[in-house]
Formats: C-alpha cells, sequence, structure tokens
C-alpha cells in the first residue's frame, strides 16, 4: 500500500473513531474533474481555496495512448500539486488499461471515470454508460489495478435508467478488487444533471463497501455548508466531491470548512463577501495561469471568466462585452476591475463603465495563438 492509500485509511479510521462518540466530522472535499474546468492553474487555485483533492479534466484514453499532444496538455501536473490525479475515461480495454500504466510513472493515483453523461462520451459506450455492463466495467477496473503502479479509484453514477440501478454491485465488486476509493454521483445516466441527487442510494452504497474498509465519496448536490451536512448526514460518506457549485467559485471549499467548524482554515480572502472572494479567487487564478505558462495555460480562461459573472448582479450584461475578447489573456482585466469594483460596494453591479472601455479594447487586440 502507498503512502497516499495508507494515509487515506488511516483517516477513514479516525472518522469512525469521531463518529462512534457523536463528535464533528470533518471529511475531505474533492474538486470533481470536469472537461474545461479542472486545468492545473484551477486546480492549484482549488486547493488554496479549502479543498482536499483535485483532480484534472477527464481525458479521453483514446488520445493519450495514442501520445495526442492536446490530451497530454489536460493531464499536464505542476510541482506544487500533491497529490497528482489524472482521470481518464473510454470504452475500449486495452486503450485504459496501456493509457493507466502510462499514468501511473508520475501519478498518484489514476482515477476511472465510469460517470460522464455527455453523448458525445456514451455513445462509444465510455463514461456512465459502462454502468450498463457491469462484466466489462469490472474486467476493466482490475486490468487498469493490475497495469498502475499507483492506487485506482472509480467515479460512477447509479446506473444507466432508474430500471437499472447497477451501482450497488459495480461498487462492491470494485472493492473487493481493492480500489482506493469509490466516488458516486447521485442520479443515473439518463437524468444527466436533472432532479435530485438520490443521497440514500449513496448510503446503500457505503454499506455494501464497508466491509472492504473501501471510503465513499459522495457527489451531486453539494452547494455550500448545508447541504454538504445534510449530505454527510444521509450518505454517512467520508468525503464530499464538489463539481458545478464549484465552477466560479472555488472558496466554496473554505466556506464549508469555516462553517461547518471543521477546522480554522486561514482563508487568503480574508473576510471578503462571496463578492470579494470571487474577485481575489479570479485574480490568483490569473495570476497561476502566467506562471504555469506554455502553451494551454489559458485555454480555459473565457470559459472561467463567464463563470465567474454568474449570480451576480450585472453579470448577464457584462458577458458579452468578455465573449468579444479574442485574446483569452486579455480577458483578465475586465473582470478584475468589474469584480473590485463591486465587492468594494463603489458599484452595485458589474457594470462599471471602467469594465467595459477595458474590455472593448482587449477585443480589439488579435486572437490568442499558442
Amino acid at each position: 500500500m502507498g503512502d497516499h492509500a495508507r494515509r487515506y485509511r488511516v483517516g477513514i479510521d479516525f472518522l469512525r473513531f469521531l463518529r462512534r462518540f457523536g463528535m464533528p466530522e470533518p471529511v475531505p472535499l474533492f474538486l470533481a474533474p470536469m472537461a474545461g474546468v479542472t486545468d492545473v492553474a484551477y486546480r492549484l487555485l482549488a486547493k488554496e481555496a479549502g479543498a482536499d483533492f483535485t483532480a484534472t479534466e477527464f481525458t479521453a484514453a483514446s488520445g493519450l495512448s495514442r501520445q495526442d499532444a492536446k490530451s497530454w496538455a489536460k493531464v499536464e501536473t505542476h510541482p506544487r500539486e500533491s497529490p497528482f490525479i489524472p482521470q481518464i475515461f473510454g470504452g475500449i480495454e486495452d486503450e485504459m488499461v496501456e493509457t493507466a500504466r502510462l499514468l501511473s510513472k508520475d501519478a498518484d493515483v489514476v482515477d476511472l471515470n465510469f460517470g460522464c453523461p455527455a453523448p458525445k462520451v456514451t455513445k462509444t459506450c465510455a463514461g456512465a454508460a459502462m454502468m450498463g455492463e457491469p462484466d466489462n466495467l469490472v474486467r476493466m477496473v482490475e486490468r487498469c489495478i493490475e497495469a498502475s503502479d499507483v492506487p485506482v479509484s472509480v467515479k460512477m453514477r447509479l446506473g444507466t435508467n432508474q430500471d437499472t440501478l447497477t451501482v450497488l454491485e459495480i461498487a462492491e465488486r470494485c472493492a473487493e478488487l481493492g480500489v482506493l476509493r469509490v466516488c458516486v454521483h447521485g442520479r443515473t445516466l439518463a437524468q444527466k444533471y436533472r432532479g435530485v441527487a438520490d443521497w440514500d442510494m449513496i448510503a446503500k452504497v457505503v454499506e455494501v463497501c464497508e466491509p472492504y474498509d473501501t471510503p465513499v465519496i459522495a457527489n451531486g448536490d453539494v452547494i455550500d455548508a448545508s447541504s454538504a451536512a445534510k449530505c454527510l448526514e444521509v450518505t454517512n460518506a467520508q468525503g464530499l466531491m464538489i463539481g458545478r457549485g464549484a465552477i466560479g467559485d472555488p472558496c466554496i471549499f473554505g466556506r464549508i470548512k469555516n462553517e461547518l467548524g471543521w477546522e480554522e482554515f486561514d482563508a487568503p480572502w480574508g473576510d471578503a463577501n462571496q463578492a470579494g472572494q470571487k474577485h481575489w479567487a479570479w485574480n490568483r487564478y490569473v495570476e497561476l495561469v502566467d506562471e504555469i505558462g506554455g502553451p494551454y495555460a489559458a485555454r480555459n480562461m473565457k470559459q472561467h471568466a463567464i463563470s465567474f459573472t454568474k449570480g451576480l448582479p450585472g453579470g448577464r450584461e457584462l458577458r458579452p462585452h468578455l465573449h468579444a475578447i479574442k485574446n483569452f489573456r486579455l480577458i483578465g482585466e475586465p473582470l478584475n476591475i468589474a469584480l473590485e469594483a463591486f465587492s468594494e460596494r463603489r458599484h452595485n453591479t458589474l457594470i462599471v463603465p471602467e469594465a467595459i472601455e477595458a474590455a472593448a479594447i482587449a477585443s480589439q487586440a488579435g486572437g490568442w495563438r499558442r
């Protein structure tokens, strides 16, 4: 058992000790792997903002196994990133096995995705579509474990639809194989992100994995400290994974820790309100992109910038101005101006004249070239 796996098992034993005596239970918080979101800079940002674990964008094993440069850019890492957890998906067993072997040379954990509901993924019988083929999925996991030099974890859904909830069988079989942990999103493939996550079913997954000492991470509908506490109460899970709630708001992790009294998290944004937190986080993300450098570091900047405006007054009106900026690296300053003015209450909306002017100037510049 590697150091990462050993530390994780000790942590789970400690949680059981706390539960026995009715004490508060801090659990690790995970940033979910998301395409177009969890690039290196955003993962480092999330860790600074309170996340305990992060994973790369989910990446096709087909591209990695044939050494596609853009695919490998999605699983790049940084010396400060620890642990490094690349996530892969694919419907061809040999490609998944070879990719797990390749990634295990530098990774601390290799995570296998059986939860993505995107049609472009599931049409090749990859992602959540694999939940409809339990034997094939489990054989793939077994072979990846054999090929990898580091622990393997899995992320899955409840099944392909409400009539075929295969998660209990698959999770238990994966636990029996010795996966490091099982993460479960509480919806089916057919649901995608509609409806409500079924935390009760995740609780059943926790039960079937317990005899194997395999921790279960609950995912779905955790958007703040209140929902985090409720999810843990219902599921008894050993960790929480946050996806959509962390898009444009990486500070959610630190807020949950502080509001639940899990630890004295030293928030780098001080006592700023949520708008101020977004201002800090956006500037820090831009700094990290510049620090990382390279041809792909800024590839998600526009998508992140748009996400940071959501939920704030004037965000919808500001977004067209940001969309007009073709050079990704020039999008930082207009959004910085808007967030700063709004968070400091100099404006009651993100529609700040100076930000609009800065965006207009930036939009006149040429497009970004790798």
